[in-house]
């Protein structure tokens, strides 16, 4: 199964995807999404789960941290930087935690 989870994603494989994950895009080869907080605090907290989330998947986001906002970005270096099941997986989490903020 882990080699399945880094292969790379088709283009319709991928859009098909993101119709599960809001705000979510697909550009220069890797998801992004912004995340909106109302202070830094609140925008730390968010790493910090991500953090302990990306760690149990073993599968490490790009984080871009602002007062009150979040830029998140992840493709699968081992898979030429293009987006794998494993890069939708940590976007599914990432999402469910955001809903939990």
């Amino acid at each position: 199964m882990e080699g399945t989870q880094r292969t790379p994603l088709t283009g319709s494989e991928i859009a098909a995807a993101l119709t599960r994950l809001p705000g979510w895009t697909h550009e220069g080869g890797k998801l992004r999404k912004l995340f909106s907080f109302n202070d830094y605090s609140e925008t730390i907290s968010f790493v910090l789960r991500i953090a302990f989330e990306a760690e149990a998947l073993d599968h490490h986001p790009t984080l871009v941290v602002g007062y009150n906002d979040l830029k998140v970005t992840t493709c699968t270096h081992d898979a030429g930087n293009r987006v794998t099941r494993m890069d939708i997986a940590l976007a599914s989490s990432i999402e469910a935690l955001y809903a939990q903020a």
